[in-house]
């Protein structure tokens, strides 16, 4: 069942926590992933960092703010004088959830703004769902490139 106020992804990868929080907590990985936020940069006027949507081409900000103790990681997004953690990522280590030690959960968790037209709430889902795939990908690369 669909629900109208939240949408959510996860994903195992092959990588221990600490690996996979650095990565998702990190601006500048965003543009790697995700689909709002290509090419994102630091932004000096605003402090905060700013990317292009493959989708339109719209400039977009975000802050994003950590607390490694819970895995939580919380994406502030819209424009330097309105952001909302509408966003947010959950990391948890595998080992205590019966998986093995060196994997990884990450969930993605985007809420929908009230005002947000239908088209474009089905166009944040479906990239989440892409989304989720390519820091599956990213991530375990990075874990494999820095074992050999």
């Amino acid at each position: 069942m669909a629900n109208p106020c939240a949408h959510s992804v996860a994903q195992i990868v092959e990588a221990p926590f600490d690996a996979v929080f650095d990565y998702m907590a990190d601006p500048l990985k965003l543009g790697r992933w995700s689909l709002g936020c290509f090419d994102i940069v630091a932004d000096p006027q605003s402090g905060l960092h700013t990317g292009t949507s493959l989708y339109d081409g719209a400039r977009g900000w975000v802050r994003v703010s950590a607390d490694r103790p819970s895995g939580l990681i919380d994406y502030h997004v819209g424009t330097p004088e309105n952001l909302s953690p509408r966003i947010f990522c959950r990391v948890a280590a595998g080992g205590p959830l019966g998986y093995a030690p060196e994997t990884s959960l990450v969930a993605l968790v985007a809420w929908r703004a009230a005002a947000m037209p239908e088209d474009r709430w089905l166009r944040l889902q479906a990239a989440h769902e892409a989304e989720i795939w390519l820091i599956k990908a990213q991530i375990e690369h990075e874990a494999g490139q820095q074992t050999r």
